[in-house]
């Protein structure tokens, strides 16, 4: 964990530039010194099907959501939060300025409990250090 999702309507996959995004996104997770590398995902979830608003303009939106495991306090969830959402602001201000684009993010935490996961890449970044 972290994972970031982006839920992104199809008019806008090539002036959306996610690769750009999710490269900025992973190494700000990264510097923040609570998450582990290894487990630092980012992905796209395109939508071809949506309405928004009255649909009478070509509306587009971008929903994010990271998602994280427990333990971290809300102070720290808080900062982290704040500084993503200025990220992903900058990254689509171009677009906003140009077209109507809806940008929305939030931060869930998921259950200390029932929450199962197994990844060998931690242990590559922990050989390193």
């Amino acid at each position: 964990m972290p994972h970031f999702y982006a839920e992104c309507t199809e008019n806008i996959r090539e002036a959306a530039n996610l690769p750009e995004l999710f490269a900025k996104v992973n190494q700000m997770l990264a510097d923040t010194g609570i998450f582990p590398l290894g487990g630092i995902r980012s992905r796209a979830i395109w939508l071809d099907t949506w309405q928004m608003a009255d649909g009478k303009q070509d509306y587009a939106f971008v929903h994010m959501t990271l998602k994280i495991g427990s333990g971290r306090s809300l102070e720290e969830r808080q900062k982290v939060g704040e500084r993503l959402f200025a990220l992903i602001k900058t990254h689509f201000a171009d677009l906003v300025a140009q077209r109507y684009l809806g940008l929305s993010f939030t931060m869930e935490e998921l259950d200390p409990v029932l929450n199962y996961k197994s990844n060998n890449v931690h242990h590559l970044f922990k050989t390193k250090e």
